[in-house]
């Protein structure tokens, strides 16, 4: 996702970006210290949220919001201040959040976690699906789409390379040619879920990568969390046609039936 950090204070905008690096890796930033940079930063590329403190050199915070807004439907302005006074106005705008200095990584996480999840839904009943803003998200590579769907069996749990190679392909056999082309399947999955403005749902550190699942509406965390909705709407029919899902399939088979 593409953010812009907007404060006055060289110290504040700079502590802001830490936060925003720490809570959302692999997230594109811009940092402003006026309205009119931020307007220029958002004209050369349309951020899907700004973290603003009102207290701007040359036009009023909320004013400048609104303007945002105007120009971009789509985008969530979360107001950055240390004045509580603003929040009546901020939320007038129809803010998608509030948060008084000092912000930190959790605070910031806890927002962005509340943007995404009216975002990514994922389906693993019936097929794996996975929805970007209600819209059916396309993959390049049918491996790229397992591999995601692996993520989200794991529950945030990482995958070590090894680990996804023998999951995704079953003859177990690991060699440096299907090594490469792991990689490439990951790179794959990456600009999949960059190009839908995603891509922050997606964790690769140490040899591992893992989903965030804070960030997800999952049909199937929804029945493990014991939603009725969820309990529901389960079929028997948990990701079907990946073999590797078995075992979870009969976890959820054991917290259906002990719904009922």
């Amino acid at each position: 996702m593409n953010f812009i950090a907007v404060d006055a204070d060289p110290v504040a905008r700079d502590a802001l970006c830490q936060c925003l690096a720490q809570a959302a890796p692999g997230c594109h930033y811009a940092a402003a210290g006026c309205a009119a940079d931020t307007l220029a930063f958002a004209a050369d590329c349309p951020p899907d949220a700004v973290f603003l403190d009102p207290k701007l050199p040359d036009m009023d915070g909320i004013q400048l919001a609104d303007m945002l807004l105007k120009q971009y439907p789509g985008l969530h302005i979360i107001f950055v201040t240390a004045y509580a006074e603003y929040a009546i106005p901020a939320f007038a705008l129809h803010a998608a959040g509030y948060v008084l200095k000092p912000a930190d990584p959790a605070r910031l996480k806890q927002e962005l976690t509340f943007l995404y999840r009216k975002r990514v839904k994922i389906q693993t009943f019936g097929g794996f699906e996975v929805f970007v803003d209600g819209k059916l998200l396309t993959f390049h590579r049918a491996k790229a789409k397992e591999l995601l769907a692996c993520l989200v069996d794991r529950h945030g749990a990482g995958l070590t390379t090894r680990e996804a190679c023998s999951l995704l392909w079953e003859d177990g056999v690991y060699h440096t040619a299907r090594k490469n082309y792991f990689q490439t399947i990951v790179r794959s999955l990456r600009t999949t879920l960059e190009q839908a403005g995603v891509a922050e749902i997606l964790v690769k550190a140490h040899n591992q990568i893992a989903v965030r699942p804070e960030l997800l509406d999952c049909d199937s965390y929804r029945l493990l969390d014991g939603d009725p909705q969820a309990v529901k709407n389960y079929r028997h029919n948990y990701l079907p046609g990946y073999s590797w899902a078995e075992f979870s399939a009969g976890h959820l088979e054991h917290i259906y039936f002990s719904a009922e």
